[in-house]
C-alpha cells in the first residue's frame, strides 16, 4: 500500500517539484520503504511506497513502461494479478513481479476497460504521454481514497486530504451543507469532503482529463451483475467458494501478514477460511479489555485455539487510550465519529513487525447483520401506519418524545412525520446522528436544510423505474449500508487508520464477485430467522455454536463509559475549543455536554464524540495549519 500524489497541467504553479517533495513528506507513512517523483512538461507524480508484493527496487514508483510512454503512480492491490499476468504475458516482456507493472501492460493491451478486469483495491494516476490524456481511477467499492482539486486548469490529487491543502496553500474553506452532513451523519458523504475546494472521486469510477475536456464515468455499479439463474441453485456452496478464493487471494504476500479476530462470526470465519487456503500458520490479533464488561478475549481464544493460530492478544485499559488519545487525531485528516480503535490494534500489529492485516469489514452490510436491516424490515411492513392523517401521526409522535425521552423515540416522531413511509425516506433516519432541530440548534447561523445525501441517493437509484429498482427489499438496505456509511465511515477510516501506522488492510467480503452474487439473491436466503444467517449456513460447520449464537459486540471501545470518566477532561476541552471555529452556538453546545454529564437520556454519548472529533480535527487541521 503506498501514497500517492500529483498534479496534471501544473504549468499554472510555481516551484511544482518542491511541493511534490512536500506532498510526499505530509505521506510518509503511506509508504516509508521509498520515495520518488516525475516531472515532465505536463504532469508531476509523487510516490511513497509501502512494499507488500515484489519487494524489489525496480518496482518502485511513479513507474514508467518500456517504451517510456506511460507512467503510473498506484496505490492498492490487484488481487487476480497472477492470473492477468498470464494472459497479457503472450504480448508483453514483463521485468518485475509486481501488479504496478501489470496496470501498465493491461493498459497498453485494453485501454482504460483494463478496470473491469481488475479485482482489487486501487486508487491510481496514468499519464499516457502519447494520447495526451491523464486518468485518475478508483475501485468499486472505494476502499482506497482518492482525492482532488480542480484549480486554474490543473487537477491536484492525493491519498490525503492534508497533502492537498497543503499543496493550494491557501485556506480551505467548509461549506454549511458539508458540516450539517457531519453533524447529521458523522461524515461527509462521498464526492465533497469537508473542504469545500477538494471532492472524492467517486467509488467504481474514472476521471479523465485531456486538452479538450474532464470528465468522470462510472465503469460498476451494484445493479449490473450478470448472475445466471442456475448459478442460484446452490447458494451457500457459491458463496463459500468465493470467500475461500476471497481470502486466498487475500492472503498473497511477499510480507508477513494476519487477521484481525475479535471472536465474532466475521473474523472467526475469515480465520477459518485463511486455515483452509494458506500453506503456514495463521497469524491472529485481538483487542482485549481490562474491563470483563467490553472484554472478548473469551472468545478469540476459542476460534485461535481451534485452528491453532499464532494469537496475539493486545491489551487496552482506559490509561492506554487516555495517554494516547491525541495520536491518532494526528491521522485523521478528514473528521470521523470512528476509528480510533481500528488505530490502536494497527498500532500494535504494526509493531509487531506486521505490513499487512485481513478485516471482517463489510460483511454486515452484505449479509444484513446491523440491527437497521430488521428495523428497516419491519417498518416496510406497517405502511398501514401512513393512512392516518399527517395530524394524528404529528401529534402521536409528539407526545412519544414529551413522556418518553430517548434517542428512540426522536426517531420515530421523525418517522412518522415523514412525507412517505418510503426506503428512501426513512433509511437516513436509522443513520442520523443529530436531527434537523438539533443541528439547528447546535449552529451559530441560519441554515438552509438540503435534501441529504443518503435521500437523494435512495430516491435516485432504488425507486420505481430506477436502476436498482428490482432489488430485493434487504438487497436494497445493503446497497443503501455500503454506500453511506461503509464507504464513508468504516473503509475511510480503516485507510486512513491503518495508514497511520503504515498497515495495509485488507477486507475480502468485499471482492466484487461476492457482492454481485449476494445482491443477485432473494429475501428468503439473506434473513430468513436470525442474522447473517446466509452466511453462517454458507460456512457451516467452520465456527463452533458458541461463536454464532454469542451476543454481537463489534470491535468498538466502550466510549460510552469513558466519556464521563477517563476521557472527561479531554471530551471538555475539545467540546470548548468548538468555540474557535466560529460555526457553533456555544452556549446551546456547552449545555448540550452538561445535560449529558448529568445523565439526560436523550442524549446518546455518540452525539457528544462527534462534537468532540470535530473540536479535535478541527484544532489540528485548521487552527494549528494555519499558524
Amino acid at each position: 500500500m503506498c501514497g500517492i500524489n500529483g498534479v496534471f497541467n501544473h504549468n499554472s504553479f510555481e516551484d511544482v517539484e518542491k511541493k511534490m517533495i512536500s506532498m510526499n513528506g505530509l505521506t510518509t507513512h503511506r509508504g516509508p520503504d521509498s520515495s520518488n517523483i516525475y516531472k515532465d512538461q505536463k504532469v508531476c507524480l509523487g510516490h511513497n511506497r509501502l512494499a507488500i508484493i515484489d519487494l524489489e527496487q525496480h518496482s518502485n514508483q511513479p513507474f514508467i513502461s518500456n517504451d517510456k510512454n506511460i507512467i503510473l503512480s498506484y496505490n492498492g492491490e490487484i488481487y487476480n494479478f497472477l492470473e492477468l499476468k498470464q494472459e497479457l504475458s503472450k504480448n508483453y516482456k514483463f521485468k518485475t513481479k509486481s501488479d504496478t507493472e501489470l496496470i501498465v501492460a493491461a493498459y497498453q493491451n485494453w485501454g482504460i476497460q483494463m478496470l473491469e478486469k481488475f479485482n482489487g483495491m486501487f486508487a491510481f494516476a496514468l499519464w499516457d504521454k502519447k494520447n495526451q490524456e491523464f486518468y485518475l481511477c478508483r475501485d468499486r467499492l472505494g476502499i482506497k481514497p482518492l482525492y482532488y482539486s480542480e484549480i486554474k486548469q490543473s487537477i491536484i490529487f492525493s491519498s490525503s486530504i492534508r497533502a492537498i491543502h497543503h499543496y493550494l496553500d491557501t485556506s480551505s474553506t467548509i461549506h454549511g451543507d458539508d458540516l450539517v452532513d457531519f453533524l447529521t451523519y458523522g461524515t461527509v458523504h462521498s464526492p465533497n469532503t469537508i473542504f469545500n475546494e477538494i471532492k472524492s472521486l467517486p467509488r467504481a469510477s474514472y476521471l479523465l482529463a485531456s486538452n479538450e475536456e474532464t470528465t468522470i464515468k462510472e465503469y460498476w455499479n451494484f445493479f449490473s451483475s450478470k448472475i445466471e439463474g442456475n448459478s442460484k441453485n446452490n447458494p451457500n456452496k457459491v458463496i463459500q467458494n468465493l470467500i475461500l478464493d476471497s481470502v486466498e487471494k487475500r492472503l498473497v504476500s511477499d510480507v508477513p501478514c494476519g487477521v484481525f479476530l475479535s471472536g465474532g462470526i466475521d473474523s472467526s470465519i475469515l480465520v477459518a477460511a485463511a486455515s483452509k487456503t494458506s500453506l503456514s500458520k495463521v497469524n491472529t490479533f485481538s483487542v482485549v479489555f481490562k474491563n470483563k464488561l467490553f472484554d472478548e478475549r473469551k472468545f478469540s481464544r476459542i476460534i485461535a485455539h481451534k485452528f491453532q493460530t499464532n494469537h496475539h492478544e493486545i491489551e487496552l485499559a482506559s490509561e492506554d487510550i487516555l495517554h494516547q488519545i491525541e495520536e491518532p487525531f494526528k491521522y485523521m485528516e478528514h473528521p470521523s465519529v470512528d476509528g480510533i480503535n481500528t488505530f490502536f490494534i494497527s498500532k500494535s500489529v504494526h509493531k509487531k513487525g506486521f505490513k499487512m492485516a485481513i478485516s471482517g469489514a463489510g460483511s454486515d452490510e452484505l449479509f444484513s447483520g446491523y440491527p437497521v436491516f430488521k428495523n428497516a424490515y419491519e417498518l416496510n411492513n406497517k405502511k398501514w401506519l401512513f393512512s392516518f392523517p399527517p395530524q394524528i401521526r404529528k401529534l402521536v409522535g409528539y407526545f412519544l418524545t414529551k413522556y418518553q425521552t430517548s434517542e428512540k423515540s426522536k426517531k420515530i416522531n421523525e418517522i412518522l412525520n415523514l412525507k412517505l413511509l418510503e426506503l428512501a425516506y426513512f433509511y437516513p433516519v436509522f443513520r442520523k446522528i443529530f436531527n434537523e432541530v438539533e443541528i439547528k440548534n447546535l449552529l451559530k447561523e441560519t441554515i438552509n436544510f438540503q435534501s441529504s445525501y443518503p435521500f437523494q441517493w435512495g430516491v435516485n437509484e432504488l425507486s420505481y423505474k430506477k436502476r436498482g429498482a428490482k432489488l430485493s427489499f434487504l438487497n436494497k438496505v445493503s446497497v443503501l449500508e455500503m454506500e453511506m456509511y461503509l464507504q464513508n465511515v468504516l473503509l475511510r477510516d480503516a485507510d486512513q487508520m491503518g495508514m497511520g501506522n503504515s498497515l495495509e488492510i485488507r477486507v475480502p467480503f468485499l471482492d466484487h464477485r461476492l457482492v454481485e452474487y449476494v445482491l443477485s439473491l432473494s429475501d428468503q436466503y439473506k434473513y430468513p430467522k436470525y442474522p447473517k444467517q446466509l452466511l453462517i449456513d454458507s460456512t457451516k460447520g467452520w465456527i463452533p455454536d458458541e461463536i454464532i449464537h454469542r451476543k454481537k459486540m463489534g470491535f468498538v471501545l466502550p466510549w460510552e463509559l469513558w466519556i464521563k470518566n477517563e476521557l472527561r477532561e479531554f471530551c471538555g476541552a475539545a467540546i470548548y475549543s468548538l468555540e474557535e471555529t466560529a460555526l457553533f452556538n456555544m452556549k446551546n453546545v456547552i449545555s448540550l455536554w452538561k445535560s449529558y454529564l448529568k445523565g439526560d437520556p436523550s442524549i446518546h454519548w455518540l452525539q457528544i464524540w462527534n462534537l468532540v472529533v470535530f473540536g479535535k480535527w478541527y484544532s489540528i487541521n485548521i487552527k494549528t495549519a494555519s499558524k
